[in-house]
């Protein structure tokens, strides 16, 4: 097991091929400033250089999973004060800026993610959220496109993520109003993926069952799953098709074969 604590903001553990990602900052409810957009993006690249990781869950401490923008960040970017925060055209992480990459690095990540949310998701909180694969909440945790209650667009990254997840017309009505909706009415929004009573300890349950699959098939699955999104039919058929061929008959490929008809935990190799 190894343990990493970043910028102040974020702990990662590793074991077992799962990375367990806290945002750290219990006493702002996880509120996002510079420190922690660059944590978020540092806490990624981490585990995507890691060896051996399979899965990751994003969760928070204390009473919250991320209550949005820390209020003296948007301070200082209306006075200027934060530069990197006021000239948001530039794109400075690839195809994102900062506090876009906070959230799209979750998507960019090879292995599945799943979020944990608690107390509130609000944001660009929630926003970071929908970066993840999966969103499992608690039936009480209250979820919001707030931005629109400060006079902005939500700008974590979240009209890109928004749309693919919910009907057109949930996403405007969200976006338009900042209405606040909790549990059952997210889960059917589409903007969460189960309830649970303690989605932290689920989210650790489904990582580790996906972290005993195939990996070059779950990252297969991820990179097909990701291109569905923006590829045309014919595209994402002949993707389909060309990842498919690489996986069979490889060496994980015909392990977990022989596992299943051994009824045996398979060994995969990394």
């Amino acid at each position: 097991m190894t343990a990493t604590r970043i910028r102040d903001r974020i702990a990662v553990t590793i074991a077992d091929g799962v990375a367990d990602i806290r945002l750290d900052r219990a006493d702002k409810m996880n509120a996002l400033d510079p420190a922690m957009f660059d944590a978020l993006i540092e806490a990624a690249r981490l585990v995507n250089e890691t060896k051996g990781v399979r899965a990751a869950v994003l969760s928070g401490e204390g009473r919250a999973f991320c209550a949005g923008l820390d209020f003296e960040s948007f301070q200082a970017m209306q006075s200027g004060g934060e530069a990197s925060l006021r000239d948001l055209v530039a794109r400075t992480h690839g195809i994102a800026n900062r506090p876009q990459m906070a959230a799209w690095c979750w998507r960019e990540l090879a292995v599945p993610v799943i979020c944990a949310v608690h107390g509130v998701a609000l944001g660009g909180g929630l926003q970071v959220a929908l970066g993840a694969d999966m969103r499992f909440a608690t039936a009480d945790a209250k979820l919001s496109v707030m931005e629109i209650k400060w006079g902005l667009v939500p700008d974590v990254a979240g009209t890109q993520l928004l749309r693919h997840l919910c009907r057109d017309d949930v996403v405007r009505d969200l976006t338009y109003t900042g209405r606040i909706v909790a549990g059952a009415e997210a889960l059917a929004l589409g903007l969460v993926t189960r309830i649970e009573t303690d989605p932290r300890a689920a989210a650790l349950a489904a990582a580790r069952d996906i972290a005993a699959k195939n990996p070059d098939a779950v990252r297969a699955a991820k990179r097909l799953l990701n291109a569905a999104n923006v590829s045309s039919p014919a595209d994402g058929l002949l993707m389909e098709s060309v990842e498919q061929q690489k996986l069979l008959g490889s060496a994980n490929q015909v392990e977990a074969v022989k596992a299943n008809m051994e009824k045996r935990a398979p060994r995969f190799a990394d």
